[in-house]
């Protein structure tokens, strides 16, 4: 029977337990448990600005990316005390503060962080985001697509950010301004998915259900709902490669990049270069396309 191996780190006042540092999360990679705590700590500053005070659902893999995984919404227990907690629906969500609950959450190999939509205590959305699902597990029009949308946010007078998901699809960030709803981001959503589809028939689909989708990709405005989540900026991905959801430049998407090109081992050099691209969009004026759909 394998020996359990166990130490602790302090920080920021809070003593950690670390268990099995050198086990294997991404082995094609040859990311450990330790690598991947050190990588998670150099990325904390941007994931945790996405995730902080929301509610937050975490997938664990216990034994790796190779194992088996789970959903976790609600907080495990022995919690520990340093832990805030929010009760959503009947859920008792983890509320990320800072970097002691980021490493905890690391060490119990959490290797996706996926946030609510909007803080605790609040029904607005923080942000909106455009998710642009492929049907296909490899599909090598993804870019071509988000700059199309990109171009058409650009001509409602919006900027916006692109950003890998880390596995196969694309969202789209457009950072609002307080007292949109998540009912008037939907009513845009619906308004740019439906001039997409028809400009472009054989790329997107708006049909929710995969098996009907064919081989295009789906614009998924439903998606941005209170209760939903997606893939934070900037959280890493169980996926082979240890890929990382990263904003992009549309300089980047028209050149038709690979999600498989940023990923744990190269992002800290990129965050160093070109720092948070969505944090440098302010917010955008989508009221104003609300009142005029109104």
């Amino acid at each position: 029977m394998p020996t359990t191996v166990k130490g602790s780190i302090v920080v920021a006042g809070r003593e950690l337990d670390i268990t099995n540092p050198d086990k294997p999360l991404w082995p094609e990679a040859g990311i450990t448990k330790r690598i991947y705590l050190q990588k998670l700590a150099a990325l904390s500053p941007y994931l945790l600005r996405y995730c902080r005070d929301r509610l937050l659902t975490v997938i664990r893999y216990p034994h790796g990316v190779s194992g088996m995984s789970f959903y976790q919404k609600n907080a495990p227990q022995p919690l520990p005390d340093f832990v805030r907690t929010a009760v959503h629906d009947g859920i008792t969500y983890i509320v990320l503060e800072g970097l002691p609950e980021l490493l905890w959450l690391g060490n119990l190999a959490a290797l996706e962080f996926h946030p609510s939509l909007h803080y605790v205590g609040s029904e607005l959305p923080c942000e909106w985001m455009i998710d642009l699902d492929p049907s296909l597990e490899v599909e090598p029009r993804i870019m071509e697509a988000a700059y199309l949308v990109g171009e058409v946010l650009k001509s409602l007078g919006l900027a916006s950010v692109p950003k890998t998901s880390g596995a196969t699809g694309v969202q789209i960030i457009v950072p609002v301004r307080s007292g949109v709803t998540f009912e008037d981001l939907r009513k845009v959503g619906h308004l740019v998915g439906r001039y997409v589809t028809e400009k472009h028939p054989q790329l997107f689909t708006l049909e929710r259900l995969k098996k009907n989708r064919g081989d295009k990709i789906y614009f998924d405005y439903l998606q941005h709902y209170g209760g939903k989540t997606l893939a934070a900026p900037y959280t890493p991905r169980a996926r082979p490669l240890a890929t990382v959801s990263t904003p992009l430049l549309w300089e980047e998407v028209s050149r038709n990049v690979s999600p498989t090109d940023f990923h744990l081992l190269n992002i800290e050099k990129r965050l160093e270069t070109l720092g948070d691209l969505i944090a440098a969009v302010p917010p955008q004026p989508v009221e104003e396309i609300v009142s005029r759909l109104r």
